[in-house]
């Protein structure tokens, strides 16, 4: 079955996460996608490397192979004169052109929406900034962890000694699906206008959007919140707890769950305290009750208290190791993942597409590219003859 993007192009001029996740998420739902990369390789190609080469160099990474299974591979120099040729032939074949750049440096290649336009009126333009495309910060560059701190979720995720940055790029996966979302939205615009436009997504407004809570409680209420690691602020018990055999964590938010709660580890007496009246209060009061929770947990394994936590219908779970991870039976009966055969690395599990759409869903169809593998074939289907082709290729510009 053709997937609902069936029929669109893409072009991904990116790197990373921002761009690329987004050119995948698009593949995964039937576009055709084609990465542009450097003759030798992106810088991100080999991040996290899941192996060498004969001659000691770094096979590809693990998150390469996530972000750019569905797409075809094609090497370019677009700074190169005849480079450009073959990026102008590009967009003007293509639905849409993703590139996560700085606002100055997309146009100088070309990728700024004034220059896909001239070539491609109905073009869609997807860029991913760091910081947005106006602003003292716009020609900043940045990654995950930048925009994480300067949206104060890295402070308030750790303590007042030691700010916390989490190890999940949770921003560069967010953009990426806020723009495959934008993305999407101005192709359907597209259908009424005939148009295409700039969709533009940037870490740090994504990073504050969703911390944008706190933010706007800190606003009108000026708290003044200090971090508390894993406890919350706003509710309770909602934390990480340890264990005979390891740790768990619950989360609770209103009545009901917290009422279940008491009466589960035998705090009844807290139903009519008043400390613990809303949940605003129980966050309020949060060190408290994660004492007593703590208390609880400990006096039991993981398992034990999971269940017990089950059978009252609070939510709780247990917190893996990435190993515990990958062999939890849920994971395995799931199509969470699937699995990819790369060459020179084997059989290796990437994740499926994370929105399932049950009438006409994504699906993982291809493999990341090895470097440069559909150049000559991508090409040709830009009207490029074998001698021309060579000519390009003896000039470096593929």
């Amino acid at each position: 079955m053709s997937g609902p993007l069936h029929g669109i192009r893409v072009v991904d001029f990116g790197r990373y996460i921002a761009g690329p996740f987004c050119a995948a998420l698009l593949g995964d739902l039937g576009a055709e996608v084609i990465r542009v990369e450097k003759r030798d390789g992106r810088e991100d190609r080999t991040l996290v490397s899941l192996g060498e080469n004969d001659d000691g160099s770094p096979r590809e990474g693990a998150m390469f192979l996530q972000m750019n299974r569905n797409k075809r591979g094609l090497t370019l120099d677009p700074a190169h004169e005849k480079g450009r040729e073959v990026v102008r032939r590009l967009i003007a074949k293509s639905d849409v052109v993703i590139a996560n750049l700085p606002g100055e440096t997309l146009k100088s290649l070309g990728l700024d929406y004034n220059s896909v336009s001239a070539v491609n009126p109905r073009a869609i333009l997807g860029v991913a900034t760091a910081f947005g495309l106006e602003g003292p910060y716009s020609n900043r560059v940045g990654f995950d962890g930048i925009a994480q701190a300067m949206s104060g979720a890295a402070y308030f995720a750790g303590t007042e000694e030691q700010p916390v940055r989490a190890a999940v790029p949770w921003v560069d996966f967010g953009t990426a699906s806020l723009l495959a979302l934008g993305i999407v939205s101005a192709l359907r615009a597209r259908d009424e206008t005939g148009k295409g436009q700039m969709v533009e997504g940037a870490l740090l407004r994504t990073a504050m959007t969703f911390f944008s809570p706190t933010l706007i409680e800190e606003e009108v209420l000026k708290l003044g919140r200090k971090p508390s690691l894993n406890r919350s602020q706003t509710a309770g018990p909602s934390d990480i707890f340890k264990t005979k055999t390891g740790w768990i964590t619950v989360a609770v938010n209103g009545d009901p769950l917290f009422r279940r709660v008491a009466k589960l580890i035998g705090a009844t007496e807290w139903i009519e305290d008043e400390r613990f009246a809303s949940d605003k209060l129980r966050g309020d009061h949060g060190e408290i009750i994660s004492a007593r929770v703590a208390q609880w947990c400990s006096m039991r394994t993981s398992d034990e208290a999971i269940k017990a936590f089950e059978a009252a219908r609070v939510p709780a779970g247990p917190v893996y190791t990435m190993r515990e991870a990958l062999d939890d039976p849920h994971l395995k009966a799931s199509d969470i993942l699937t699995t990819i055969d790369y060459p020179g690395i084997g059989k290796t599990p990437i994740s499926a597409t994370p929105v399932k759409l049950h009438g006409t869903p994504g699906e993982v169809r291809r493999r990341a590219p090895t470097l440069g593998e559909h150049s000559d074939e991508i090409l040709r289907e830009l009207g490029y003859s074998a001698a021309q082709i060579e000519e390009l290729r003896s000039s470096g510009v593929v």
